[in-house]
C-alpha cells in the first residue's frame, strides 16, 4: 500500500484493523445487516408502545418523537440510535472479526477530553451571539432543561457516537483499508451522511442545503479522524455541535424539545434559511480549526 500524505499518515494505523476483512462484499453485507437491525428495532419499538398505549396516545407520542418537540420525545428519539450502535459493533465483531474498540482508534477518549471544553465554550459564545437576532425567541425554561439533562446528555452522546462509529469508524475504515484516496474514504461516507439528512418534509425545496451542510460536516469530521487516527476529535465536534442545536438554540419545531431558545423562521423560505446555514457552516469551520490548533494536527 502506498504511503498516505503526511497529514493523513495516522489513518494507516486507524484503518489497519479493517484490512484483513475489507472485501467489498463484506462492507456491503455489513451495511445491509446494520440497516436491517435498525429497522427491526424500530418495529419492535412500535409494537412495544402499541401494547401499552391507545391509538391516540401512541400517535401523539410518535409525533413527539418524530419532531423531537417535547423532552420525552427528544429523549426517546436519541435513544433509538442505540440499536444502530449495537448493530455496528456486532457486524464488526462477527463479520469483520475485530473488536468494537478498533472502531474508535487508540487514545480516542483522551483526544475527546482534550478538545471538548474548548468546543463547548465556543458553542456558548455562538449561542450568546444569537441573542442579538430578532428571530431568536425563548423556548424551554432553564430548570426544565437542567432537570432533563442527566437523561438527555448521555443519550445525546449515544446518538453522536452512533453516527461517528458508523460513518467515520466502520465505513471510513473499511474503505480506507482498500483505497488511499480521500475521494473514496472521505467523500463516499460523507455523501451518504448528507443524503440521510435530506428532509423535504421539513425544508421543502430547500432540503438540498441542509443535506449539503451535513456532507460538509462529514468531510471535516473525516479529515479530523484521518489526521488524529481516532474518533475522539470527530466525537467532540459532533457532540458540541448537537449540544448547541438541541440544548441552547435550534430551529423552531425541529428537535426543539429541550432547547432554551429557538430561531423562529420559515425554513422553507431559502432567504430565511440560508443566512443561518451560512453562519452554521462558519461556526463549524471555526470549530474544526480550533480542534486542529488544540491538537496541532
Amino acid at each position: 500500500m502506498i504511503a498516505r500524505t503526511h497529514r493523513y499518515a495516522p489513518l494507516d494505523a486507524f484503518a489497519a484493523p479493517a484490512k484483513p476483512y475489507s472485501q467489498i462484499w463484506r462492507g456491503m453485507l455489513g451495511l445491509g445487516v446494520i440497516v436491517a437491525f435498525y429497522l427491526l428495532s424500530g418495529w419492535a419499538m412500535i409494537l412495544f408502545f402499541s401494547s401499552m398505549l391507545d391509538d391516540f396516545s401512541m400517535l401523539r407520542l410518535f409525533q413527539e418523537i418524530a419532531h423531537g418537540s417535547t423532552p420525552r420525545g427528544l429523549a426517546i428519539l436519541l435513544a433509538t440510535f442505540a440499536p444502530l450502535l449495537i448493530a455496528t459493533f456486532l457486524v464488526s465483531r462477527h463479520l469483520h472479526h475485530r473488536a468494537a474498540a478498533t472502531l474508535f482508534g487508540k487514545q480516542s477518549l483522551s483526544t475527546f477530553a482534550k478538545v471538548l471544553p474548548t468546543l463547548l465554550l465556543f458553542a456558548f459564545f455562538s449561542f450568546a451571539l444569537t441573542q442579538f437576532s430578532e428571530s431568536t425567541a425563548r423556548s424551554n425554561p432553564l430548570m426544565n432543561v437542567l432537570g432533563w439533562a442527566p437523561i438527555a446528555l448521555p443519550l445525546l452522546f449515544v446518538q453522536i457516537a452512533t453516527e461517528e462509529v458508523l460513518f467515520r469508524g466502520y465505513l471510513l475504515q473499511q474503505l480506507a483499508a482498500r483505497w488511499r484516496s480521500p475521494l473514496v474514504w472521505m467523500v463516499l461516507p460523507s455523501a451518504l451522511f448528507g443524503a440521510l439528512h435530506y428532509s423535504p418534509g421539513t425544508y421543502g425545496s430547500n432540503a438540498f442545503w441542509p443535506a449539503l451542510w451535513a456532507f460538509g460536516f462529514g468531510c471535516l469530521a473525516s479529515d479530523l479522524t484521518a489526521r488524529t487516527g481516532n474518533l475522539g476529535a470527530a466525537l467532540a465536534l459532533h457532540f458540541a455541535n448537537n449540544f448547541g442545536s438541541l440544548f441552547l438554540v435550534g430551529f423552531y419545531g425541529q428537535l426543539d424539545g429541550l432547547a432554551l431558545y429557538t430561531i423562529v423562521i420559515n425554513t422553507r423560505d431559502l432567504w430565511d434559511l440560508l443566512p443561518w446555514l451560512v453562519l452554521d457552516m462558519l461556526h463549524l469551520l471555526i470549530a474544526w480549526l480550533l480542534i486542529r490548533l488544540t491538537l496541532r494536527v
